[in-house]
């Protein structure tokens, strides 16, 4: 397929996903499994969580080129059985929810290893069904989570319409959780969306939405990625979302936020808002501060294997290019073509 009609297809598929969840499914699966089927309970649940959460850190790490095919492989063959396996309603929405959050874990390293059209509508299809397995579950938030992941997905295709129109459905999903950062995580997607959208007023509205509810106190952290939306990584959705409306000012003054206050625990992550920042910078026409930004970026990225890493990689090649005289510049590119080598 083309790319051009890959792109066509998977935003169709994307909103499709609102419609695929059997909110009876687990009830019934606890009425026909099967004679012989394998007995599951709280410790195989307990398990799913505990891969999650170590194969989750790592990706953070090192990106999601890091050790997918360990992540599918234990969904496939340890995890898929569990689902058609006996168990308890109670025990069933749990197992449903742990491996939505599994599901959506394998489409983000899919999303983050490589900018291919198999990669892409890989992901998008563990999305979709991570959305499935959390709404069989009973649970809003790893459902907008979900959704987000489509949504973010949009964007990155440029189908805004889709992006804004699944945002929305992100947030209402989220509306009524107690859980702030969730909400926080969910508003910012919208405003991401409508910003990319050129909708100022959209995203101005659900930003300031979304920095309220990261200003309040945690709750007790949940299961989802969305529980642990932090407030650096809030500063640096909102430090890109700002840079996208305009306002360079502010949106550096996020982007050191992220970086210098909140901090960030994950080397990727860290090196993505770096790489931001030098953009930024060289907008203003800061080029010393923009060169500077990016060397610690290149040291940052070492071993990195990000599709989003990579295209800060080229990003900061091209720009550097209008600087042939400048030594510095001239470094930075080789240091930076040597990475994708």
């Amino acid at each position: 397929m083309e790319r051009r009609e890959f792109i066509l297809a998977s935003s169709g598929y994307a909103l499709s996903a609102l419609g695929l969840p059997d909110m009876d499914s687990i009830t019934r699966r606890t009425k026909t499994a099967l004679p012989g089927a394998v007995r599951v309970g709280q410790g195989e649940v307990t398990a799913v969580r505990h891969m999650v959460k170590a194969l989750g850190d790592s990706a953070s790490e090192l990106g999601g080129g890091h050790a997918r095919h360990l992540a599918v492989r234990y969904l496939t063959q340890d995890v898929a059985p569990w689902l058609e396996g006996r168990f308890t309603e109670a025990t069933g929405r749990d197992l449903f929810a742990a491996t939505s959050q599994l599901v959506h874990l394998a489409g983000w390293m899919a999303q983050d290893e490589g900018d291919t059209p198999e990669l892409r509508g890989l992901a998008q299809r563990y999305y979709a069904h991570s959305y499935r397995l959390a709404a069989e579950a009973g649970d809003p938030e790893l459902s907008a989570t979900a959704l987000r992941g489509l949504a973010v997905q949009c964007v990155d295709l440029g189908y805004r319409a889709e992006a804004v129109q699944l945002g929305e459905a992100c947030v209402e999903h989220g509306r009524n959780l107690d859980n702030p950062r969730a909400v926080a995580y969910y508003e910012a997607t919208l405003a991401n969306a409508a910003a990319q959208d050129d909708d100022r007023r959209t995203a101005t509205k659900h930003l300031a939405m979304s920095e309220t509810a990261i200003g309040k106190p945690a709750a007790t952290p949940g299961d989802s990625w969305a529980a642990h939306y932090s407030p650096g990584r809030w500063a640096h959705e909102s430090g890109m979302i700002l840079s996208r409306l305009g306002d360079l000012d502010a949106a550096e003054e996020h982007l050191h936020l992220a970086l210098d206050i909140h901090g960030l625990d994950r080397r990727r992550t860290r090196a993505i808002v770096l790489a931001d920042l030098g953009g930024v910078r060289l907008r203003q026409g800061d080029v010393d501060g923009a060169m500077a930004t990016w060397r610690d970026f290149l040291d940052c990225a070492d071993g990195i294997r990000s599709v989003k890493v990579q295209a800060a990689l080229q990003d900061m090649r091209v720009r550097l290019r209008r600087y042939r005289g400048v030594p510095e510049a001239q470094e930075l590119r080789e240091r930076a073509t040597r990475f994708a080598a």
